[in-house]
């Protein structure tokens, strides 16, 4: 899988903990405890530097957004058939403003389970690697994701 590169700056997790209303003076002033650090799941931020994030709208082409009515989708669009079930982030340090984080993301395990009212469960891992620019280790980020065999009876 490709790898990303996207810089840590101060400016981008304080709107980060904005955006979760999360006042830590941590998240956003370099006198507390020892400078600025980021939100636990601010890794997700580099989303915002992957041209091919999933949820990202693409110019010219149509974007079930996130506001009240769909911009450029007609109806509600289909399921992709999946779940984002659980995320993990395991911290080796904090990022911090000055870093440039380099993630790279691994195919992890697969299993499967039965499920009465789907059928087969197929549960897929995903491990994102995130190094400074020293290609030390900051965070490992550990995602599962799960799809059905059929759609699930809403009887």
């Amino acid at each position: 899988m490709a790898k990303i590169t996207f810089p840590v700056e101060a400016t981008h997790i304080k709107m980060f903990a904005r955006a979760l209303f999360d006042e830590n003076p941590v998240y956003h002033d370099a006198s507390a405890a020892g400078g600025i650090i980021a939100p636990p799941t601010f890794p997700q931020a580099v989303a915002q530097f992957d041209p091919e994030y999933h949820l990202r709208p693409k110019p010219g082409q149509p974007w079930f957004g996130s506001a009240k009515t769909p911009s450029g989708v007609e109806g509600k669009p289909g399921s992709m058939g999946g779940l984002h079930a659980e995320q993990h982030y395991e911290y080796h340090r904090h990022p911090r403003p000055g870093d440039v984080l380099t993630v790279e993301t691994k195919v992890g395990k697969t299993w499967e389970k039965e499920s009465k009212r789907a059928g087969k469960l197929t549960f897929r891992e995903r491990i994102a690697e995130y190094r400074d620019q020293k290609g030390e280790l900051v965070v490992t980020a550990r995602g599962v994701s799960v799809t059905t065999e059929r759609p699930v009876d809403q009887g």
